[in-house]
């Protein structure tokens, strides 16, 4: 073994003697890794093994925190820091990175899909992609991923520029360490660019920190409309740098010591390394930051613009061309276009409405407190009106003082020239661009609304301000007119889009917070990448522009108000009270009138006068008369004439829930997320959708509203929400009609088998849009199943999954038991047992199928005393025996006493000897046993049944014979007859 060692010690001493001695251009100087005291040292590295012998000895190294200032190195060989030559930079202590031609070494860039659904997409092509100047995140919904790791001797701290105005992209940056655990931070959500570029940095520990910069776009389309840029990462904390660092092209540095390279100006350029900027030849121009010089072309007549020039002292103006600046075409070039000659002067417009030309000043001069004007003479409000306050704009001879215009593009820094937009008389309107991709920005500043005194009722209004106007875009290509609105120029809203060409229309928006103070107007020719200009005459045009009730606004014209009397001052008009609009007709000027009972006043959109709108039916007005709301109570009739009486007071609470899952065509999941506050009393919560893609998302609040939702883990939250939009904002009315106030459910959306009408409660937003030029609108169909629980269901149209079937009138199913009507008594039947053990009871169940719910309870059974069948049936049958017997018992003696009178009669006739009214000479007064005395009694007097039975029973004479008359009637008749003839 020691012999091997020996022989290996011998062969390498022998190979270095055959070396030939190192010189300085054949090793370079490193630190080693810093022991516990924070000590190291210097040594010798070859550039190459086994190339040269004799390497200088190590020695001892300076301390580990030991750094250089900006514009400075370490020298490795004297161990001392050194100023940088002209022409180059350094950060000192820093590491820089301003040059995207490629990724730089130690970057990371990666595409994956984290929505958390086990789908098969492809995002291996969603990263981060350097584009020269900057480097530019994916816009679609894959997750793009920029990381890099840096070991930091120190604390430091890292910087970046950054472009980030889409807020359907989530942008985040964060630092982990070596043990992927993210440092402390503030937060990890990007702000919105509050300019072109913004800044952004962050403190640094001292160890290993890796840099994250993540992006994913939440957007249904696909893609977003613009990605995130980065530019000038800057990274201090390595201790030091031993080199300094070349300026790229097109930048400079003149003196040494420079901790950053200067850009050169337009028509310069610079190579590598350069100290100044060299100037183009004449016939060629250079952008700014330019390695390189082009070759002019020759001028065309997308090369200039017309303008109108302000009016002079005499009141005139002239349309006039200038060539687009920075000009780079050539006049002299074969084939160039020569600039038009202005046109010759014409009498200037008027001013705008509310403003007024003095004799002193060539510009236009707003009108006094009070005071209107048509563009020309200002002149007072009359007596009993006040001045209609706003801002209007329609006539552009010069670009009004708070319209700012700019060009942005991803390369420019905030750029001051003013050819974007350019006035035209008549119209304000794009100029040709440098690049057809540039976005040529109209920004409108506010200072805030106010609506005027007559309007103000109890600190509530229906409108507190809209913004109104008329545009028209023309192009060949896929252009984009965007319309936002936000708090400022670079924190806003995209509120509408049109694509390609579209004729001349207006375009109106309701604004309803005094933070919306901001209105741009945003063109793009295309969003295809390319620096030929060959859209040059695409252009988008606005003709007038009108906000209403704008602080410190002018007016175009007087309304009528309603005048109070105030001791010192005389008139002045002041609010109508509650419930009461003003009169604007003819006769009835400036009076107040009382809205019928159950009536809102409203100001009707394009009248803007207050009108009395009566509320739907089954609600009612809140107190402050501006709006309707249903205190979850109805009463609708059924088709047979019943009434039905609703308590939706538990489905009162805001509901949220989610649409089925879709899906991009980059298979990202995501929901529609809806939530709804369906009735309530007046100070009720609404139902809020969110924008938490950003740190200061919007929120929008209404009866129902909209978000889009994606499953998301690559943040705290595990969904993220997006593009919310009201639905309804403004309740209509609650019935079981099919169509209310233009307002349509179609049976055939949610098909029923039941008799029992559906309640239908109708919503509507007062936002339009360019699909929705009536708003949006919902319908909440209420069906009753008292089968469902304490678990409702809600349900979106089968044929229309997402909600809606036209992109405007929403419509949803809510299931659920109190979705019945209140039950009442024709709601249940009476069942009665049978008597058993003299106990009977009486129990009440509820009709079936059961349709009610809630109301009037079931009574409590009853138990009552009865008597059984077995009782009656004994009572019966001995009564009917009883009055059997004595019905035979009767039948007997009147057949007996019937006997006896024939035997009488016939006895009697056998008497008379057949004559005629004679009866034999009575041998007696009396008669002879079982004779009846009654008999002719009788039949002359026509005694009753009760006095003849008791004839018939009376006591006879001791001789056993009654004592009767003998005489009959008829007998006696004639014998009075015969005496009055003999008389």
């Amino acid at each position: 073994m020691h012999l091997r060692h020996l022989l290996l010690c011998l062969l390498f001493a022998h190979a270095s003697a055959d070396l030939p001695m190192c010189k300085e251009s054949d090793y370079h100087f490193e630190y080693t890794e810093c022991d516990v005291l924070g000590s190291r040292w210097r040594v010798a590295i070859p550039n190459k093994a086994q190339t040269c012998t004799g390497l200088p000895d190590p020695v001892k190294g300076t301390q580990c925190t030991f750094s250089c200032n900006e514009g400075e190195f370490l020298d490795m060989r004297t161990q001392l820091c050194q100023k940088c030559a002209a022409g180059t930079h350094s950060l000192g202590s820093g590491v820089a990175f301003d040059e995207w031609d490629r990724l730089p070494t130690g970057f990371i860039t990666l595409g994956i899909n984290t929505n958390g659904w086990d789908v098969h997409t492809d995002c291996s092509n969603s990263t981060w992609t350097p584009m020269g100047d900057y480097i530019a995140s994916n816009t679609d919904e894959c997750t793009a991923t920029l990381s890099y790791s840096v070991n930091l001797k120190k604390p430091g701290r890292v910087s970046f520029d950054y472009l980030y105005s889409d807020t359907s992209i989530y942008f985040e940056f964060f630092v982990q360490n070596d043990q992927c655990q993210s440092t402390d931070s503030t937060s990890r959500w990007m702000k919105i660019s509050e300019s072109n570029w913004s800044q952004h940095e962050v403190q640094l520990n001292r160890g290993n920190n890796v840099l994250f910069w993540r992006t994913t776009a939440y957007t249904v389309q696909g893609r977003a409309d613009k990605a995130v840029l980065l530019r000038n990462i800057a990274i201090s904390g390595v201790a030091y740098t031993s080199e300094c660092f070349r300026c790229k092209p097109g930048t400079h540095s003149a003196k040494p010591g420079s901790a950053r390279c200067v850009p050169c100006p337009a028509d310069t350029y610079s190579n590598k390394g350069a100290t100044v900027c060299q100037g183009c030849d004449p016939d060629k121009y250079a952008e700014v930051s330019s390695g390189s010089c082009e070759v002019r072309p020759a001028c065309t007549n997308t090369d200039y613009f017309y303008t109108h020039t302000p009016c002079d002292a005499h009141g005139k103006t002239q349309l006039m061309y200038k060539w687009i600046e920075p000009k780079i075409c050539s006049e002299t070039a074969e084939g160039s276009v020569k600039l038009p000659a202005s046109a010759e002067k014409q009498t200037c417009p008027p001013c705008n409405p509310g403003f007024f030309l003095s004799n002193t000043s060539d510009t236009c001069q707003p009108c006094a407190d009070n005071f209107f004007s048509n563009g020309t003479v200002c002149e007072g409000c009359p007596v009993g009106t006040e001045a209609v306050i706003g801002l209007e704009y329609k006539w552009w001879n010069t670009m009004p003082s708070n319209m700012k215009s700019s060009v942005l593009r991803a390369d420019l820094d905030d750029s001051v020239r003013r050819t974007a937009w350019e006035v035209a008389g008549e119209y304000v309107y794009t100029t040709p661009g440098e690049r057809d991709t540039d976005y040529l920005t109209l920004t409108l500043t506010v200072p805030g609304y106010r609506l005027p005194e007559s309007l103000v009722n109890d600190g509530k209004q229906s409108e507190l301000s809209r913004i109104t106007f008329i545009f028209e875009t023309v192009c060949s290509a896929d252009c984009t007119l965007f319309f936002m609105a936000g708090f400022n120029r670079w924190n806003n809203n995209e509120v509408e889009q049109w694509k390609g060409s579209n004729r001349k229309q207006s375009y109106s928006y309701l604004i309803q917070s005094n933070a919306t103070v901001s209105f741009t107007w945003t063109f793009q020719r295309t969003d295809n990448a390319t620096t030929e200009r060959r859209f040059s005459a695409d252009v988008a045009k606005i003709f007038s522009i009108h906000v209403t009730n704008v602080l410190g606004g002018v007016a175009s014209k007087c309304r009528q108000c309603a005048l109070t009397s105030r001791p010192g001052d005389g008139s002045a008009c002041v609010p109508c009270p509650l419930g009461h609009r003003l009169v604007s007709e003819k006769g009835a000027e400036g009076t107040c009138q009382r809205c019928p009972p159950n009536s809102i006043v409203a100001t009707e959109w394009p009248a803007r006068e207050p009108a009395c709108v009566a509320c739907g039916p089954n609600t009612k007005t809140n107190q402050a008369y501006t709006a309707c709301f249903s205190d979850c109570t109805a009463k609708v009739w059924t088709t047979g004439g019943a009434a039905l009486h609703y308590d939706f007071s538990p489905l009162s609470n805001v509901t949220s829930f989610q649409s089925g899952p879709r899906f991009t065509s980059k298979g990202l999941r995501y929901f529609h997320h809806f939530s709804m506050a369906l009735c309530g009393k007046e100070d009720r919560a609404a139902a809020t959708c969110m924008d938490n893609v950003t740190e200061h998302g919007r929120v929008v609040r209404g009866y129902v509203c909209q978000s889009l939702v994606v499953p998301s883990d690559i943040r705290s939250q595990n969904m993220v929400a997006s593009q919310p939009f009201v639905i309804g904002d403004a309740l209509i009315g609650v019935s079981t009609d099919r169509v209310l106030a233009n307002i349509s459910t179609p049976p055939w959306l949610f098909a029923s088998t039941s008799d029992l009408p559906d309640v239908i409660f109708y919503y509507k937003s007062a936002e339009t849009t360019q699909a929705c030029k009536r708003g949006r609108s919902a319908t909440i169909r209420l069906r009753c199943d008292p089968a469902m629980g304490a678990t409702d269901r809600i349900m979106l149209p089968s044929n229309c999954s997402e909600g809606t079937c036209d992109g405007c009138t929403f419509h949803f199913l809510w299931q659920s038991q109190h979705a019945c009507p209140l039950c009442t008594k024709r709601n249940y039947r009476e069942i009665v047992s049978a008597c058993e053990q003299g106990i009977q009871r009486t129990t009440y169940v509820w009709q079936q199928p059961s349709q009610c719910h809630g109301g009037e309870a079931l009574p409590a059974p009853k138990v009552s005393a009865c008597v059984t069948l077995d009782f009656w049936l004994k009572i019966g049958v001995s009564t009917g025996t009883v009055g059997a017997a004595l019905l035979v018992t009767l039948i007997c003696y009147f057949w007996k006493k019937t006997r006896k009178l024939e035997y009488k009669y016939s006895k009697l006739m056998m008497s008379s000897g057949g004559k005629e009214c004679e009866l034999p000479t009575a041998e007696s007064c009396a008669i002879m046993e079982g004779e009846d005395t009654e008999d002719d009694l009788i039949h002359l007097t026509h005694k009753s049944f009760f006095n003849k039975m008791k004839a018939y029973s009376r006591e006879r004479t001791s001789d056993g014979f009654d004592s009767v008359p003998l005489k009959s009637s008829s007998c006696h008749l004639q014998r009075e007859e015969g005496d009055s003839d003999d008389a």
